[in-house]
């Protein structure tokens, strides 16, 4: 599993129960409100005969969309909440037990893009990569199993989902394509990985001058949201003829999960399919959780685009790995360090 960048939670840790004045360190210039229309995501039945048309659709004009008829059990999203809230609602010094090291992925620590913004945000997080069992024993010794026996059925559930909807969303680019995805090595390419991440947004003295999770796009193929009845997610509509760029609110529905398009399945549609740009916001009276299943391919996998007839290249392959390390250093630069010239050839930046 490739590392996401991670950021070590800081020492300096904030005690947000007891917090009833912001901080300067948390203090944003105040926020852009969202757009109040009606207009939002679209949501989309897994069921209907023409889901993968309408998600083409979706991720070409907005980048995101709600499914239901999903298959995932409404009581294991309920479950998987009851555990997020359980495990942020531990004392700060019982949760540092399983803090994120800077050389590691997993464990409880400040949001991955942390390190690009002067100011802090009004959140905290907890990553899991691959197997739950050992932070969750360090948060509670005597007793871990349920945790993580939700978690990992969750992680289960999450697998079979995300390759449901990679296949959904290849079918969508041309019954003639491969699928753009090149194995190095012998292997499934659509071979899909994730991470899974929890977060947590406090309830916050003044929600229009902090951040919950700051603007950003995903690194990934794609990612899977399963949000808490409580607003706060919000994506970047792009200005058309409709008017300027501005942020729509994604609304929590009972039982929906929202789909975002990541960095990777940008450079695998050659640009067709936009790579959502989303920030989360705070508020004052309710306690917003959220948990990410951030999903890419193997670190011997290749990303390539999926040209049409006439069309060439407009980035060139990428794995993972090696993605995720562009944007490490380079952040929202990342995917047009990977641009193709007009003549074909590879600019390297």
């Amino acid at each position: 599993m490739p590392s996401l960048h991670s950021t070590p939670f800081h020492p300096h840790h904030l005690e947000f129960d007891s917090v009833r004045e912001l901080p300067d360190s948390h203090s944003w210039p105040r926020l852009e409100h969202c757009n109040a229309s009606a207009e939002t995501v679209p949501l989309i039945d897994l069921a209907s005969t023409d889901a993968s048309t309408q998600i083409a659709d979706a991720c070409e004009s907005w980048g995101a969309f709600q499914v239901i008829g999903h298959g995932v059990p409404t009581s294991l999203l309920d479950r998987l909440e009851a555990e997020t809230r359980c495990l942020f609602s531990l004392p700060t010094q019982q949760k540092l037990k399983a803090a994120r090291s800077p050389d590691a992925l997993s464990g409880y620590g400040l949001a991955p893009i942390s390190s690009f913004f002067a100011k802090r945000m009004w959140s905290e997080g907890f990553t899991i990569s691959g197997s739950p069992v050992n932070h969750a024993r360090s948060l509670w010794p005597q007793d871990y199993s349920q945790f993580c026996n939700v978690v990992q059925e969750y992680q289960k559930e999450m697998k079979e989902l995300t390759l449901k909807l990679m296949r959904l969303m290849i079918l969508s680019l041309g019954p003639d394509n491969n699928d753009g995805i090149k194995g190095t090595r012998p292997g499934p390419a659509s071979d899909l990985v994730g991470v899974l991440q929890l977060n947590s947004y406090p309830v916050c003295p003044d929600p229009d001058r902090a951040m919950g999770l700051a603007a950003h796009t995903d690194s990934s193929l794609l990612t899977v949201l399963h949000q808490s009845r409580t607003n706060g997610l919000q994506v970047l509509r792009e200005p058309d003829r409709a008017g300027p760029a501005h942020w729509v609110a994604v609304p929590p529905i009972p039982g929906a999960l929202v789909v975002n398009v990541g960095d990777l399945l940008h450079i695998l549609s050659n640009g067709r399919f936009k790579n959502v740009l989303h920030r989360a916001i705070v508020n004052r009276t309710h306690h917003r959780v959220s948990v990410a299943y951030i999903c890419g391919p193997q670190d011997w996998v290749e990303v390539s685009p999926l040209v049409r007839p006439g069309e060439g290249p407009t980035y060139r392959s990428v794995t993972w790995t090696q993605y995720l390390g562009l944007k490490a250093k380079l952040f929202d630069k990342a995917l047009a360090s990977l641009t193709m010239a007009d003549d074909g050839v590879k600019h390297f930046r």
